[in-house]
């Protein structure tokens, strides 16, 4: 007999070395994510795969699974907690959807109508990052950056180029270009890189092909975000 967890009541299976997120995953099971992606090493930083583990929360994607938890994820507690923290995303950055080329393709879009999301709840507060159009063939909107670091890891650990590093901490926090001039121009990344496709929000966006595909037939217009376990 495998060794098995109990998620919202429903007992599924794991092998040894699975975190929570991904035995549930194997299970069909959707935990809200934006940090994890898995081609790359849990990072634990976004907090919206909070679950709780015998009445603790724990971050699901860097927690090992092991026999016998008791895991609450669709909780209305939890629910509640994610829905601040995805508010809290929006009132950070420029993230004004129907302007947004990525609209309908967008993870953090989805999540937020997932979760139920109907305002922003909070007053906006962000600084202005500004945009790099220095490369040819791709624009980056830091005001829609969620620092998931996600560009960061695919560009180092997928494409081999670590053109990207999180720089300073709290509101000075930004997203920073390796490359001597700092601008994404002068550095080795390309339109067809991880690092472009893997970016869950706006901030990363080929220049050239807005609106190829019309908003009502984009990815999220047709399927909800939880089907993608």
């Amino acid at each position: 007999m495998s060794a098995q967890i109990e998620i919202d009541n429903q007992t599924i299976p794991f092998t040894a070395g699975q975190t929570i997120m991904q035995a549930a995953a194997a299970a069909g099971i959707y935990i809200p994510h934006l940090c994890h992606h898995p081609d790359l090493p849990a990072h634990g930083s976004c907090k919206l795969c909070t679950v709780s583990v015998n009445g603790r929360n724990m971050a699901s994607c860097t927690t090992p699974a092991e026999a016998g938890q008791q895991i609450g994820n669709q909780t209305p507690a939890l629910q509640s907690l994610r829905l601040r923290l995805i508010q809290m995303l929006f009132i950070e950055g420029n993230h004004l959807c129907p302007t947004c080329e990525k609209s309908g393709h967008c993870r953090l879009q989805a999540t937020a109508y997932d979760l139920g999301m109907l305002d922003s709840h909070f007053p906006h507060f962000y600084r202005q990052h500004g945009v790099d159009s220095s490369h040819p063939d791709l624009l980056l909107d830091r005001n829609r950056c969620i620092y998931c670091s996600l560009c960061v890891r695919a560009s180092r650990d997928l494409d081999g180029k670590g053109c990207f590093v999180m720089s300073g901490r709290g509101i000075n926090k930004s997203l920073a270009i390796n490359s001597p001039s700092g601008q994404l121009g002068d550095s080795a990344i390309s339109a067809n890189d991880r690092a472009v496709s893997i970016c869950p929000t706006g901030a990363l966006l080929p220049k050239q092909q807005g609106f190829t595909t019309p908003i009502g037939k984009r990815h999220f217009d047709t399927h909800l975000i939880r089907d993608e376990v």
